[in-house]
């Protein structure tokens, strides 16, 4: 079972997206802010990481830049989930080392699609 890191401030968006992942047949767990994910991914690897850009303590482009610094998540998916959808941001994103952006509100079946492609 593939598992995932999910970001984000907002509880009931991460009970929405811990919902569609575990239905999928994935293992979430989820993290408020950066600081706190950072923490749990120290300690665990996950296959996957989904992230909320905006959020207190650590936003999501900064969480990104500090996991592609450890070796065990050098090449983990890391994916942005955001109601941002400027260029700019994105290409911060990326610049960071962000696999891929969906923004919100997201559409289950293609959150699922889109871990299917990066996921392998």
């Amino acid at each position: 079972m593939k598992k995932i890191l999910a970001v984000d401030d907002s509880a009931s968006m991460r009970q929405m997206v811990s919902f569609t992942l575990q239905r999928a047949g994935y293992k979430v767990t989820e993290a408020k802010d950066g600081v706190e994910a950072l923490g749990i991914a120290k300690n665990e690897t996950f296959d996957l990481v989904l992230s909320d850009v905006n959020m207190p303590n650590m936003d999501g482009i900064s969480l990104i830049r500090e996991l592609r610094t450890l070796p065990e998540y050098k090449f983990v998916p890391l994916l942005m989930l955001t109601t941002e959808s400027g260029l700019d941001k994105k290409t911060e994103g990326k610049q960071a080392g962000a696999t891929g952006w969906i923004v919100k509100p997201f559409n289950p079946d293609q959150l699922i699609a889109t871990l299917g492609k990066v996921l392998r």
